[in-house]
């Protein structure tokens, strides 16, 4: 889940400040939280037909987490009312799933959900090109997923954030599309949103953090097919495209480990 920098959490009592290094106690458990993730995640994108609504996939994850043991991570964050974020075409980020909003056939949907689990989050998003979506569409959809793996590729211990930043801006604008700055991924574990603050472009104005083994990351490139800017919709929710052109977002909790990484959301082991 991507938030928006005046959403981001202010350490509390009980939140602790920097960035942190999982024991492998912890990162057992976030490998289960992970896969309670990949396991909704899996079963959403083999389900979602055209004519469901937004709300009938929201059901389905909250009641899955909850038989596996876990609790949504987003429902009820900062206020957010469910327990996945679906956002169809345009929409970027943060989409409010609705009894209203009915899936069509040749839509663009991102969703993305969390599980809290004995005290861990995991947390990863996936875009699904509803029945048969035109070929920029697809191509779109593939450049994300792409994008997410060539950010991936690049963490180990001793490699630093502008490394898969890097990576991530020269894959989506080799392709020809832009790279949403609007939002971030992040650090995750305890909390939903820890540090660092994972960029997916080259910037200056965040801290070049050098990864270290038990780190734990929300990796998660937004890609648009038009312009890179967004805006907020009125429920203060639901980030669109300013020009309406299509969206696409991946996402996985990554471990850094001494040699290279763990894909804890990785929908290919559930």
């Amino acid at each position: 889940m991507n938030i928006l920098s005046n959403l981001l959490p202010q350490p509390s009592k009980k939140q602790r400040r920097g960035i942190e290094l999982k024991s492998p106690e912890e990162i057992a458990i976030m490998r289960q939280s992970g896969r309670i993730v990949a396991t909704v995640l899996k079963e959403i994108s083999e389900m979602v037909q055209p004519g469901m609504t937004t709300w009938d996939l929201d059901a389905h994850a909250e009641k899955r987490i909850r038989e596996m043991g876990a609790t949504p991570s987003f429902k009820g964050y900062h206020g957010f009312p469910a327990s996945i974020c679906s956002s169809i075409n345009h929409e970027v980020v943060h989409g409010i799933p609705n009894k209203k909003k009915v899936i069509h056939k040749g839509d663009v949907l991102k969703v993305d959900t969390g599980a809290f689990f004995e005290g861990f989050h995991g947390d990863s998003c996936i875009t699904i090109a509803v029945g048969d979506v035109p070929p920029d569409a697809a191509k779109l959809i593939h450049v994300a997923e792409q994008a997410l793996y060539k950010g991936i590729e690049k963490v180990r211990a001793g490699a630093f954030l502008l490394e898969l930043a890097g990576a991530i801006q020269d894959y989506v604008e080799e392709n020809g599309f832009k790279i949403v700055e609007d939002f971030t991924g992040h650090g995750v574990g305890r909390n939903l949103h820890e540090e660092p603050s994972v960029f997916n472009f080259r910037t200056y104005q965040m801290p070049n953090v050098k990864l270290r083994a038990g780190m734990t990351l929300a990796i998660e490139p937004i890609v648009n097919a038009g312009s890179k800017n967004t805006r907020i919709l009125p429920d203060r929710w639901t980030a669109v495209t300013v020009d309406r052109s299509l969206s696409a977002q991946f996402e996985h909790t990554v471990l850094v480990t001494e040699t290279g990484y763990e894909i804890l959301t990785d929908r290919n082991l559930v």
